[in-house]
């Protein structure tokens, strides 16, 4: 399903450029020996930007299924065991 409408696409594009833009940051920060504290402090920083941007993509996606009338899918239990699965993989 491709749930990647304008707003949806630029939005993630957007977390994204900033997502790599922090990991170019750590990278520069071990390369100039940084205090651990720092690099952890932004490591963490990163996977919460990825966990924010999935959970933007699933709640899209989920808006598209329902609005589309699961397009495809067989049926809501169906549609709501693949947005359990998806849910757990953000931990």
């Amino acid at each position: 399903m491709n749930t990647q409408t304008d707003q949806v696409k630029e939005d993630i594009q957007k977390r994204l450029r900033r997502i790599e833009g922090q990991v170019r940051g750590v990278q520069k920060m071990l390369d100039d020996g940084r205090e651990c504290r720092e690099i952890i402090q932004q490591l963490t920083a990163i996977r919460s930007a990825v966990q924010n941007a999935s959970a933007l993509y699933i709640q899209a996606y989920t808006k598209q299924c329902l609005r589309d009338d699961l397009d495809g899918l067989e049926n809501r239990e169906q549609l709501v065991d693949d947005l359990i699965s998806l849910m757990s993989k953000l931990n």
